[in-house]
């Protein structure tokens, strides 16, 4: 029985050795075909002048302990003091976001974290939450978007699940350090009033639906300064039953309010940074679907080893 047990062991030992070793050979590949390239150095922007030689920042919450801290840098991937560090308070969240969201809804303590990265042109963007429940990484892409912050990284972190209304003043604080101005003060706006009627929609209909519905009223923003009030609540209408969706006239006149302050921008341009961001949309669903694939193959793989294991010691075990 001693001797049946030790060969058992053996055998165990043996393949789990040949799937550690099929494991790394498959990572490898997938390493070669598939792996980021070194991080690069971000190249400054051209409407950003003067430019911060780093061109990336981490923004505090000004409520949190430094136990917090240290949790929200866990959740950034980097320790404290790699990137200069700023604090936003209370009163610079409410601030940012007057008149969108209800004074109750922000509260007063400022609990999101965020950490922005400008990326060098044509990079697109790379938006990651941990802990926020009110935003999607969509969201936050396409208010971006409209806020004229092209080619970024974004994490937006808290320690532990809050809203994440802080998210686009942290934003903001972020980018107008490393810029070394002032962001222009309509797309600023523009951008908080699409966060929340994106957030507030989402509750409704979900977050899919709703940054689809409001990225292709952006697309049209060209044809609405010539459009009256009842055209563009038509076309809203149109665009949601495409989608299958069933918006209140409460909700369409929060759209068409969102396009009357929309189109006050470059239509171009923003036209031009929705295209670009659907494609960086796009490559991370393809990212999904390869990873997905990726675990399924290691899945087959763990089972054939099992099996294999089995058989071998139902021939060598008695």
């Amino acid at each position: 029985m001693i001797q049946s047990n030790n060969k058992n062991r053996v055998f165990r030992m043996l393949s789990l050795f040949l799937v550690s070793a099929l494991l790394t050979m498959l990572l490898s590949a997938c390493g070669r075909e598939g792996a980021a390239s070194p991080e690069p150095v971000p190249s400054p922007t051209p409407t950003a002048s003067p430019m911060s030689a780093d061109l990336r920042r981490a923004v505090i919450g000004a409520d949190l302990t430094e136990e917090q801290i240290k949790q929200v840098y866990d959740l950034f991937g980097f320790p404290r003091w790699k990137v200069p560090e700023l604090r936003l308070t209370s009163a610079e969240e409410h601030e940012a976001m007057r008149g969108h969201v209800d004074e109750s809804v922000l509260g007063t303590k400022t609990i999101s974290c965020v950490y922005l990265e400008l990326l060098p042109e044509g990079s697109g963007y790379d938006v990651r939450l941990e802990n926020i429940t009110w935003c999607t990484p969509e969201m936050i892409t396409s208010a971006l978007e409209t806020i004229g912050i092209q080619d970024a990284r974004v994490v937006v972190a808290a320690p532990f699940s809050v809203s994440g209304t802080g998210a686009i003043a942290g934003i903001y604080k972020a980018y107008e350090d490393i810029a070394g101005q002032s962001l222009d003060e309509q797309a600023k706006d523009a951008g908080a009033q699409e966060l929340t009627v994106t957030g507030e929609l989402a509750e409704e209909i979900g977050a899919n639906d709703s940054t689809t519905i409001i990225g292709e009223l952006k697309e049209m923003l060209d044809k609405t300064p010539n459009m009256t009030d009842d055209e563009i609540r038509e076309t809203i209408r149109d665009i949601a039953s495409r989608h299958k969706v069933r918006l209140t006239d409460a909700q369409v006149e929060q759209l068409l309010d969102l396009s009357r302050t929309l189109e006050k921008l470059d239509p171009d341009a923003l036209k031009k940074r929705v295209e670009d961001a659907k494609e960086t949309i796009q490559k991370v669903e393809e990212t999904k679907d390869q990873v997905v694939g990726f675990a399924e193959s290691v899945k087959q793989l763990i089972d054939t080893m099992e099996a294999f294991m089995d058989r071998m010691s139902g021939l060598f075990g008695s």
